[in-house]
């Protein structure tokens, strides 16, 4: 990607001007806030706005989260944003963005963090649903993960097996068990989202997991669950009896 006008506003010769009073009291009074009362009591521009600080250090940021936040619809939208649709905002540079996918990155494997642990899967179902959300609510296109468990329900891998188009994901329940025999796995959560942004299953998401559960009980495989990540919000199979 070739670098843009807009790089100058980071340039490093710039380093030497002193910012603006105002901008720089702002920047202050939004760190000390921060420290003061936490991320979960700032809106989400103004933890946007700290996060841009962060990349953009010599810059008032507040215009630009908030320009954000608008185009992308929410804190995870920004973060889940293409690079393509990334880049036509005025005020990202090439650094920026990247930057920013760094941020994301780094989140994404923290609550991965949080799961992949000694302790159950199941114990910890909000942290997971979280990092499902935080994984796939966003995607522009279908993706189907599988979450593949010991006996004690412990995470033993987490693994994109389709990626589809905007409304469908081929899968493939013999490639399901497959693939569990091969992680020595005994128990599976499926995941996948539906990029409209409402998780309702549909008739051929039942099915599907119907045919998955069919093949996995005689082999000794539980299938816990199979979990819908929509924008706005979620749909468990099983806590819609429909597994």
């Amino acid at each position: 990607m070739n670098d843009r006008p807009d790089e100058l506003a980071e340039a490093p010769f710039l380093s030497s001007i002193a910012e603006p009073d105002d901008h720089a009291g702002h920047r202050k009074r939004v760190r000390e806030r921060f420290l003061k009362v936490g991320g979960d009591a700032l809106e989400d521009y103004e933890l946007l706005e700290l996060a841009l600080q962060l990349v953009i250090p010599r810059r008032d940021t507040k215009a630009l989260a908030k320009t954000l936040m608008r185009e992308f619809g929410s804190f995870s939208g920004v973060f889940n944003a293409s690079q393509a649709r990334l880049v036509k905002i005025k005020g990202l540079s090439d650094t920026t963005i990247a930057h920013l996918k760094v941020i994301q990155a780094v989140a994404a494997r923290f609550g991965r963090d949080r799961i992949d642990s000694e302790q159950p899967i199941l114990a910890s179902w909000t942290q997971l649903i979280d990092y499902c959300r935080s994984q796939m609510a966003f995607e522009s296109i279908e993706q189907f993960r599988i979450l593949f468990l010991d006996k004690k329900n412990r995470l033993i891998a987490d693994e994109v097996q389709q990626t589809g188009t905007v409304d469908h994901t081929p899968v493939y329940p013999r490639e399901v068990i497959k693939r569990t025999l091969e992680l020595s796995a005994t128990a599976l959560i499926l995941v996948h989202n539906h990029p409209s942004g409402d998780p309702a299953p549909s008739s051929a998401d039942v099915r599907m997991t119907k045919e998955i559960s069919d093949i996995a009980k005689p082999l000794g495989i539980t299938l816990h669950d199979h979990i819908i990540i929509g924008k706005s919000g979620h749909a468990s199979l099983r806590g819609l009896k429909l597994l």
